[in-house]
């Protein structure tokens, strides 16, 4: 790339600062709203249809910042064009935001415009500002091209309802995700450059911690507005402390080694930390919405009857999240635990019996095997078995673990 004839200005200085910049961390907290209304619409329907209607969208929302994110690591944040692409992509989240409720409704156009938007808004703005071609300018046509091409399936299914809108954008986003897994093959340019994933930076791994931290909270912010309005009670009281500790034992669980270690291995091995990345990070942003309904409905009900929907949400959202993090993992090690795969077969073959506990008591059962985990884990570690993971450090950039 610093070979090119006309070297473009816009990427990143290997020397320069790897930390986010005020406004990256800014533009997240558009996000704030759109985790906690699709918890909010994913409690007040849990059934196939209605989280299918809450999780398509939460999907799309989670892309434009995954983009975003490869796009400010590459590229500079400091230099204005990119700044004007986060300002720009900031308006297209607010307004996807804004329509998540009705998004299978009256804003259902709203949102795919606002979806696609930013995606192609973001393109156009790097192909004007990226001048003299070059690899790099191809990579911007790249990703633009294949976002032109779901915008089709996007923009048509904001016309139709229910199934067909569903058909439509669920065909879109596979496009967008499928494309991008495969370093958006295009006619004439063919894929992104596997070296071009390879100057990942520790910028990345931040990143996605930031927005780990960023959903977790989302979690306490679901539950404490459910508790504020509702009657004080202790079963209530009870559920909101163990929603909290949930919550803490999920960012142990995520941060233990491989979330801490994760801006060192973006470095030591960036094009896998960068390509998979933002697929692992999807099914655990997934499970933290569908764990902050559970806790909604908890909340809102502590006793009584279980019905089996809550025991989905309850169980289902951190099954999610381990599902996640174990993918995280062996991405980032190149190895998965036996024994976090033993704990996630505990968790499920758990679900079973807790449809006859109340809510709360089910809740506490997944809070003592989240527990359990994350024991398990500092077990680990300290018995010796953590040496392949503290090998990372130890490896040449581009190496892998044994």
């Amino acid at each position: 790339m610093t070979t090119e004839r006309h070297p473009p200005t816009l990427l990143r200085s290997p020397g320069g600062s790897q930390r986010a910049t005020l406004l990256e961390l800014f533009s997240d907290l558009v996000y704030v709203a759109a985790l906690a209304l699709t918890s909010s619409d994913l409690a007040g329907e849990l059934t196939w249809s209605g989280a299918l209607r809450s999780i398509l969208p939460l999907v799309a929302v989670w892309w434009v910042w995954s983009i975003t994110a490869i796009t400010t690591d590459f590229y500079d944040p400091q230099r204005r064009p990119i700044q004007l692409i986060l300002g720009a992509v900031m308006v297209g989240t607010i307004l996807m935001a804004a329509s998540l409720p009705n998004a299978f409704g009256d804003r259902g156009l709203v949102f795919a415009c606002a979806y696609t938007g930013s995606h192609v808004v973001r393109g156009v703005i790097l192909m004007t500002a990226l001048t003299g071609g070059g690899r790099v300018r191809q990579r911007a046509g790249r990703f633009l091209f294949w976002f032109c091409v779901s915008t089709v399936p996007w923009i048509i299914g904001g016309f139709a309802h229910d199934s067909a809108r569903a058909l439509l954008w669920g065909f879109a986003l596979a496009i967008d995700l499928v494309f991008n897994a495969l370093r958006y093959p295009t006619p004439w340019l063919g894929r992104v450059l596997s070296q071009q994933y390879e100057a990942a930076t520790e910028h990345l791994g931040e990143r996605y911690q930031q927005f780990m931290i960023l959903a977790l909270g989302d979690m306490i912010l679901v539950a404490v507005l459910q508790f504020a309005r509702l009657e004080f009670t202790g079963m209530r009281t009870a559920a909101l402390i163990v929603a909290f500790a949930i919550t803490v034992l999920l960012w142990q669980i995520y941060v233990h080694h491989a979330g801490s270690l994760l801006q060192t291995v973006v470095v030591r091995n960036p094009g896998r930390s960068s390509r998979w990345a933002p697929f692992t990070h999807l099914f655990m942003v997934v499970g933290i919405v569908v764990t902050a309904a559970g806790f909604d409905i908890v909340i809102r009900r502590p006793d009584g009857h279980t019905p089996v929907g809550w025991i989905a949400a309850v169980f289902g959202g951190p099954i999610l999240f381990l599902l996640g993090r174990t993918a995280f993992e062996y991405e980032v090690f190149g190895r998965a635990s036996w024994t976090r795969l033993g704990w996630l077969v505990v968790l499920g073959a758990a679900a079973v019996p807790a449809v006859l506990l109340p809510p709360l008591y089910a809740a506490t059962m997944v809070g003592a095997i989240l527990l359990a985990l994350a024991a398990s884990d500092l077990i680990r570690i300290r018995g010796g078995t953590g040496r392949i993971e503290e090998a990372v450090l130890r490896r040449p950039p581009g190496g892998r673990a044994a």
